[in-house]
């Protein structure tokens, strides 16, 4: 790859700047070493070991928390030499070698406390080998503490504590209450011992998705600096726009050139497509890392993130909490409050659907402290209605989708009848969970077809009169639809004109539809619709 000739805007550029991509692999030194692609993140790195003692962080899946890691394990252990070249070669003055600890919870999702213990035995083994320690018949917990002091006796240092994917275990467990009670107490067994060892410690670094009560995880140990929603580490896991456009430059110049595009062409798709996430009130844009390293290994911008783990919690919480997803376009509430709330005591899933990376931050009040959340980008929105398949429409993914396909093409070729005759048909056939009788479930049903359909799509969107159950819009036509069940859908059109539903697009340019639909709870489908063309103003 090195020295590649490729094409950006019709000129040639010959580069050695493109450097081999670190996908899959997630140790500092292999990446360094290996000549890889290394976006620096040392200063703040350097900021955040000079200024914090116990420091907890949480990032959704695929955002880059396992380098961390590994780079603060290489950073403690003096590694000046791989440093060469980053900020931190310039900032650090005394590279002194710490013992370093770092134990990765990540795999351990099998749910019982024989499995953790297991995995657990062999990580704490390699450690106390490598100081030359006797293999006590303790328990995890104590294990760890003795491993910190004898570490720290032996190299005259304080010993450096780090903890990758701390909640992997409970969040295996996290719908089953007896199981999780078990792993939070297991957990808690071997973290419990960090606050009495205090004076042997250097820094102690914590990282997950989510937010565990921290009374019944870390015990005593309550001054974690909690750092995920502060602005001044919100670029520390992800990639920002300067970043990619400096650092990550040669392969966006790359893909372009593979895919015949201008770089501002594909600078827009990236954006579109991986960008929009924001970890506190600044809203300083963060891209997907994992998405974006994947896009430049295949020169290709599609869905990668919901390619790496199936959703089930998330899933879980929608059924739960009876969650309105067709809410996440529009933007979903949530005080600041509820962002500290443990995971296992919540009452609101928002929070978790931000920690998870599904939602994000998209506007910030000082004032009352409420967040605006909602989807980060167009990978996410498309991979969480992927993922809703089964749960709102069918099982069958694969079959849906072909039906959306024929459903597009009638669409696009100014045929909306057509369409919904195609639904109608297949919506007859698909077999419903016994709950699928109300409105708000056919709502979601249809919001999930539609939107599969890669165009814009909004449900429920507000009016200074009310609100419109559906607007669907293709380059040329704009569809604002009213859904109504088991009444005429002669009723679907009164309210459109009553509330004015349509004003909001009068200036729009595209032709307009009013679409009055009924859904049957007798025969499971369409029972009829009307539509009336608008011309455009």
């Amino acid at each position: 790859m090195h020295g590649k000739t490729i094409k950006t805007g019709g000129r040639q550029n010959m580069t050695n700047a493109l450097k081999r991509l670190p996908t899959g692999i997630q140790t500092f030194e292999d990446i360094i070493n290996g000549g890889y692609l290394y976006v620096d993140k040392t200063a703040l790195i350097h900021r955040l070991t000079h200024n914090h003692k116990y420091v907890f962080l949480s990032r959704p899946r695929r955002f880059g928390k396992s380098v961390l890691c590994s780079t603060l394990k290489s950073y403690f252990e003096g590694r000046r030499d791989l440093f060469r070249g980053l900020a931190m070669e310039q900032l650090e003055t005394e590279w002194r070698q710490h013992p370093v600890l770092l134990i990765s919870l990540a795999t351990m999702k099998g749910g019982t406390k024989t499995e953790f213990n297991n995995k657990i035995d062999v990580q704490l083994s390699d450690y106390e080998e490598r100081y030359g320690l006797e293999k006590p018949n303790d328990e995890p917990g104590a294990r760890l503490e003795h491993l910190i002091k004898k570490s720290s006796a032996k190299t005259g240092e304080k010993c450096v504590v780090i903890i990758d994917e701390y909640d992997a275990p409970q969040l295996a467990v996290l719908h089953d209450p007896e199981k999780l009670v078990e792993m939070r107490n297991t957990v808690r067994s071997l973290l419990g011992c960090l606050k009495d060892c205090d004076p042997y410690l250097r820094f102690t670094f914590i990282t997950g998705i989510s937010k565990f009560s921290q009374v019944s995880i870390f015990s005593e140990l309550n001054n974690l600096d909690k750092i995920t929603m502060t602005p001044q580490y919100s670029t520390l896991c992800g990639i920002t726009q300067e970043e990619l456009e400096t650092q990550m430059m040669p392969w966006v110049e790359h893909l372009a050139a593979d895919n015949s595009l201008s770089v501002e062409e594909t600078l827009k798709r990236l954006k579109m497509n991986y960008d929009g996430y924001h970890f506190a009130e600044d809203l300083k844009d963060i891209y997907n890392p994992y998405s974006l390293l994947q896009a430049f290994l295949w020169s290709k911008i599609k869905d990668y993130w919901f390619d790496t783990g199936t959703p089930s919690s998330l899933l879980n919480m929608i059924e739960k909490f009876g969650t309105r997803i067709t809410e996440f376009d529009d933007g979903t509430k949530c005080e600041e409050k509820e962002f500290d709330a443990p995971t296992e005591k919540m009452v609101n899933p928002i929070p978790f659907f931000y920690q998870s990376g599904y939602l994000t931050i998209k506007d910030y009040s000082p004032a009352t402290g409420r967040y605006i959340l909602k989807y980060p980008n167009r990978e996410v929105r498309n991979g969480m209605l992927f993922a809703l398949i089964p749960y709102y429409v069918e099982s069958n993914t694969i079959n849906t989708n072909s039906v959306v396909a024929d459903v597009y093409e009638a669409i696009l070729g100014d045929n909306l009848d057509e369409a919904l005759e195609m639904l109608k048909v297949y919506l007859a056939g698909v077999p419903y969970a016994e709950n699928a009788t109300s409105e708000g479930h056919f709502q979601t049903m249809l919001y999930v077809v539609f939107s599969l359909l890669g165009r814009y799509v909004q449900m429920e969107v507000r009016t200074a009169k009310g609100r419109i159950d559906m607007v669907f819009q293709t380059a040329t036509d704009l569809y604002v639809m009213e859904l109504k069940i088991d009444r005429p859908a002669s009723e679907a059109l009164q309210q459109i004109d009553q509330k004015g539903y349509l004003l909001p697009f009068g200036q729009s340019g595209l032709r307009l539809h009013k679409v009055g639909i009924s859904f049957s709870t007798e025969e499971r489908t369409l029972s009829e619709w009307q539509i009336v063309d608008t011309p455009a103003c």
